[in-house]
């Protein structure tokens, strides 16, 4: 397993990061390039690859302002205490 760090420039790409994350990658997705030129492609982009990690078994959560973390199957994220 590996971790790898990918600006998110235009929805292209969201097949290329299903794929990388089907392959057990974790993905540290920078949206600041596409959240500049267009919003409403981001929030496209972030349900389409919500859904995906979802139905796959993995895990995905907002890291701060510009990155999104998702994971593969059997890797889950902490969120803090309840």
């Amino acid at each position: 397993m590996y971790l790898k760090a990918i600006p998110l420039k235009n929805l292209d790409q969201i097949s290329t990061i299903k794929d990388e994350v089907s392959q057990n990658m974790i993905v540290i997705l920078r949206i600041t390039p596409i959240a500049q030129k267009n919003v409403q492609g981001l929030k496209k982009a972030i349900e389409e690859l919500y859904g995906y990690v979802s139905s796959i078994g993995g895990d995905i959560v907002r890291l701060g302002d510009e990155r999104v973390v998702l994971t593969p199957p059997g890797v889950k994220i902490w969120r803090g205490l309840s």
